[in-house]
């Protein structure tokens, strides 16, 4: 949808109620949160469809390569952009919404082979891996470049995995809702079993959805969305996506597609 459209709908939604309008949002997609594997294409992304239907306004995912998602969003191809970390290079191109989720990144390591740190220190001598074009934050990352962590850069989440399970490293690090929906996705159960996590947390992070500063009516837009996403946390209504994706209630049937539009890069 383009943006002169856009804000007449919205702006005839404050006067007549609710009018149907279409937000075209471009992720690279971030399991279990954002993905085609689970019904209505992820819980954060039915979390983020259903904040902006309050307002009368339909979203079509379009899952592409991270870069073409924000580089696309800037450029005005897309509406918005879905999900990022803050980082001050992108000010100048985008507008945040609110925080959307609290991601928490953790390291995964064999249940049964002992494992402890407090400091990055501690991990010195170990044998680590890390997605290659992943960051986990800052410090992790400072900590590598000086050489205090011995970090292995692999092409897929599904590699540390199966290195782990086969001692070829000592522990990864990853978000833990990612790295549970990973490792389930990639062994059977009874190799799931060996793998836990330790429960002190490398970095916590809020994810935002971002839009574009040079359309104009994105302001207009992120206030409608923000206000809405409030309404969602003050009713309880927010906790109840996390919930129902713990209870496995986005687990998509091998038979059933997924409910939301969704757009496959070309």
């Amino acid at each position: 949808m383009r943006s002169q459209f856009r804000i007449i709908l919205l702006a005839a939604s404050l006067l007549i109620g609710p009018v149907q309008a279409q937000v075209v949002i471009s992720t690279g997609g971030w399991p279990p949160f954002l993905t085609p594997d689970q019904k209505h294409f992820g819980f954060i992304a039915h979390l983020i469809s259903d904040v902006f239907a309050e307002s009368g306004i339909v979203v079509e995912y379009r899952l592409v390569p991270w870069r073409r998602a924000y580089v696309g969003t800037v450029s005005g191809e897309y509406d918005a952009t879905a999900v990022w970390m803050d980082a001050p290079d992108r000010h100048d191109d985008m507008l945040y919404s609110d925080p959307i989720l609290d991601e928490r990144f953790v390291f995964f390591h064999r249940a049964d082979q002992a494992f402890e740190w407090q400091e990055f220190s501690d991990l010195s001598g170990l044998k680590l891996a890390g997605v290659l074009g992943y960051s986990y934050g800052p410090a992790f990352d400072a900590a590598v470049e000086a050489g205090v962590l011995d970090i292995e850069w692999v092409a897929s989440e599904a590699s540390t995995v199966n290195m782990l399970l086969a001692g070829r490293i000592d522990a990864y690090p990853q978000e833990i809702n990612v790295g549970y929906f990973n490792i389930s996705r990639t062994v059977r159960p009874e190799a799931a079993a060996q793998i836990t996590h330790h429960p002190k947390a490398l970095l916590v992070n809020k994810s935002y959805l971002l839009l574009p500063r040079s359309a104009p009516d994105s302001e207009a837009l992120l206030g409608e969305f923000n206000a809405q996403l409030q309404a969602f946390r003050d009713t309880g209504r927010y906790q109840s996506y996390f919930d129902a994706f713990e209870t496995g209630d986005y687990e998509l049937d091998t038979a059933e597609p997924t409910t939301e539009p969704v757009s496959q890069p070309d």
